[in-house]
């Protein structure tokens, strides 16, 4: 990871308007934020359109299209990355459904522990998605753990470091909101 000094130097600059500073934290950011992107993509069938570069310009152009989007630090950043990058999959996975079978969803059963394999792009996503909103509006620091853990891929460890918070406090927070989404998961009626 770069070195969050320069970051958020580049970043202070950014929120006072400067779109060079902007694309120079981007461009500073984007191999990670590729990493992120391969990740999370990483083990999907073959035939699937959204590829982690796409992912990465994707959430670019929600990042910088968004006026007057302001990152107070590193962590501000990459907790809207994540954003994106969770808004780029599920509209990606709505997408895909509305094409394949007119958008029929189903129930989710499961939100695994370990993501070594990446996030499904189908219906399951967009009912994560849906949780997420409510899980939002109980409490939006259990859904920003949830879009950097399950959307970016980073690990309980890189969170913790971000948020300038415990190991522990992060683990705590994502079973937390694990047990939460699984229990509105299992309430949703199936199509």
């Amino acid at each position: 990871m770069t070195a969050p000094g320069d970051i958020t130097v580049l970043l202070e600059a950014a929120r006072t308007g400067d779109r060079t500073a902007m694309n120079q934290v981007l461009a500073t950011l984007y191999q990670e934020l590729h990493a992120m992107a391969r990740r999370q993509l990483a083990g999907q069938q073959q035939g699937h359109t959204l590829n982690a570069t796409a992912l990465v310009h994707e959430a670019y152009l929600k990042l910088v299209g968004r006026g007057g989007a302001h990152f107070d630090d590193r962590s501000h950043f990459f907790a809207y990355a994540a954003s994106a990058m969770r808004s780029v999959i599920v509209d990606y996975a709505r997408q895909r459904l509305a094409q394949k079978r007119g958008g029929d969803l189903h129930r989710v059963t499961e939100l695994p522990e370990e993501l070594e394999s990446g996030v499904r792009l189908d219906e399951d996503v967009v009912a994560l998605d849906e949780a997420l909103k409510q899980l939002s509006a109980v409490d939006p620091r259990l859904t920003q753990v949830v879009e950097l853990r399950y959307f970016a891929g980073l690990s309980e460890l890189e969170i913790a470091a971000l948020q300038q918070r415990s190991e522990r406090s992060i683990r705590r927070d994502w079973q937390k909101a694990r047990l939460f989404l699984l229990a509105i998961l299992q309430e949703a009626p199936t199509t």
